[in-house]
């Protein structure tokens, strides 16, 4: 924008200001929170291109809203979340999340990147530029995640994110999961942290004392990975903002939500993380979370705060021509209108001023990114047949098994036998061309009557091929019909393909709106039950499964990783001891 164009904008929004023009949209009488004393007020809330003017009566509008039914809320911000997690493109995303509520997303495209590398994040900043719903997007600071699991692409290096860290939308650097490496000072993670001297998001699961006092140091200023109420509450004594998740596998809202309180409030806000568009459809995108803190007992004034200002404020987007996160003149109309803030009932969205149920939304292009990334590479059959080779021979002892939390991406290290009731075998293939054997292992927590074989191409977060089951055919079978269509989600039971999800962008997203996605997705749930699954999200914990920085047992395609000594174990998946 010219400076010509700012004064333009400016001298309107004065004029409007104090009556000499017309307003777009003014919301008569409505009742809004201000975020800076968290009262409600009530006033009359006047726009003109997309932004508030005043809040004062007596305005003209070209169009007027009767406000006495509501009370108005700024626009939510997801302070942290994998677009790739929806399985949505992001012109389908904000389809789906704008109508209820979620008008900014801070994202880490760090699950294309590990796919396609750096032009994994490049789609991701090119597609936001053209969204209604603002997208930021940090970027991804860890990929790999670490050395022991093969990514696609490779490296993508402190002097690759250099080349795009001036992109109008690139925000910082994204999650730092490399936590030794920044307590070690490792010359990579210091030159990435070195790029970046405003926003540096955090993941440091379950750090404390003097570590985390090194971690936050290094100017990393957020961490959505805190699972326990203490641990939240050192991590804001030393200045990091806390993030409270609610994802479809990790859920973390009830551990964390006492945390919140008038003193707390501008250093707490809400993500989602990982959350599949089938909970978003049934319970809510952020509204949901909202939802929820409100019902354990925290003043909805507090809540919509820490769901707008907070994050706005952490990452500067409340500053400037476009800022957000309040309703307050200036301030960018991303409002939310709501028939019951208790509940956080929403009854309009507006994005920029317009109302978002009356936008028209463009269907992205079928042709266009790395669509053909999975089907590009398809391992060879003897590579099919070492799947679960290991189990096979019946090792006589007790084996590592990796150990499900219900509600956690945490897991437990766990010493069984191979055979203890409710232990499946679990395999991860690489998928990227790199021609490495598969690595086998086992888990507890599918159930106890699980007798199927699920399967998924998303792999938190170097995304190999996944499969848990009881009978090697079966988990054969089920790889074997995800390799068929470039990727996805199956379900196996006797030999049989029972259902199957194509996710062919990069073998992580869909190319279908959510309308047409979500029926498929009731089909693989339903299909998981069939077969004994207990889990309420088996197909996202499974791509946990292999994510090596979360405590405290991975299997990646290189082995077995204990994560609390950040190194394999055994890559074979043979006996302990």
């Amino acid at each position: 924008m010219t400076l010509n164009q700012k004064s333009e904008r400016l001298s309107r929004l004065l004029n409007a200001a104090q009556g000499r023009l017309d307003c777009d949209l003014v919301i008569e009488g409505a009742k809004y929170l201000d975020v800076f004393s968290c009262e409600w007020r009530k006033g009359d809330i006047s726009i003109l291109d997309g932004r508030i003017v005043a809040l004062e009566p007596g305005l003209r509008a070209k169009r007027t809203i009767e406000g006495g039914a509501y009370s108005v809320v700024p626009g939510f911000v997801d302070a942290h979340v994998h677009l790739e997690s929806s399985l949505l493109l992001p012109e389908y995303f904000q389809q789906l999340v704008l109508p209820k509520g979620t008008t900014t997303a801070i994202c880490d495209p760090h699950e294309l990147a590990n796919v396609m590398g750096l032009e994994g994040i490049r789609y991701f900043l090119d597609a936001a530029e053209s969204l209604v719903l603002d997208l930021w997007v940090m970027l991804s600071s860890c990929v790999p995640a670490t050395d022991m699991e093969t990514n696609g692409r490779g490296v993508i290096s402190a002097s690759d994110l250099t080349s795009i860290a001036r992109h109008p939308r690139a925000l910082g650097l994204a999650e730092m999961m490399n936590v030794p490496g920044v307590l070690s000072a490792a010359p990579e993670v210091v030159a990435k942290l070195g790029i970046f001297d405003r926003f540096m998001d955090g993941h440091s699961p379950l750090l404390r004392g003097r570590d985390l006092s090194t971690y936050v140091a290094a100017g990393i200023s957020s961490c959505h990975e805190a699972s326990c109420l203490e641990e939240a509450r050192e991590k804001i004594a030393k200045g990091m903002s806390i993030w409270i998740r609610e994802g479809s596998v990790a859920k973390d809202l009830a551990a964390l939500i006492a945390l919140l309180n008038p003193a707390t409030s501008s250093s707490i806000g809400f993500c989602t993380d990982d959350r599949n568009p089938l909970d978003i459809a049934t319970e809510g995108h952020l509204d949901h979370l909202l939802r929820m803190a409100i019902g354990h007992g925290i003043a909805p004034e507090l809540v919509y705060k820490s769901a707008s200002w907070s994050p706005a404020n952490h990452y500067g987007l409340n500053r400037g021509p476009d800022r957000i996160g309040a309703v307050a003149p200036g301030y960018r109309a991303d409002l939310v209108l709501l028939s019951e803030p208790t509940t956080c009932a929403i009854a309009h969205v507006l994005k920029s001023g317009r109302l978002v149920s009356e936008m028209k939304f463009q269907s992205p292009s079928r042709s266009a990114g790395p669509v053909q990334a999975l089907r590009a590479v398809v391992p060879e059959s003897r590579e099919l047949d070492a799947v679960s080779a290991a189990q096979l021979e019946k090792p006589p002892g007790p084996v590592h098994v990796i150990g499900i939390e219900p509600g956690k991406i945490i897991t437990q290290h766990l010493i069984l036998p191979h055979d203890a009731p409710g232990v499946a075998k679990l395999s991860v293939l690489e998928r990227h061309g790199k021609k490495s054997k598969p690595a086998n292992g086992y888990v507890l927590g599918f159930g106890a009557n699980f007798r199927g074989a699920i399967a998924t191409s998303v792999g938190h977060d170097s995304h190999n091929l996944i499969v848990v089951g009881q009978k090697c055919d079966d988990m054969r079978t089920a790889l074997s019909a995800l390799i068929e269509v470039g990727g996805g989600f199956c379900v196996v039971q006797d030999g049989f393909v029972l259902t199957r999800l194509e996710l062919p962008f990069g073998g992580l997203m869909s190319m279908l709106p959510s309308k047409e996605l979500i029926p498929k997705l009731r089909e693989l749930k339903q299909a998981s039950q069939w077969v004994g699954c207990e889990l309420p999200e088996p197909f996202l914990q499974l791509a946990f499964l292999s994510l090596p920085v979360i405590p405290h047992l991975k299997l990646t395609d290189r082995g077995l990783v204990d994560v609390d000594q950040f190194k394999i174990i055994d890559a074979l998946g043979r006996p302990c001891g």
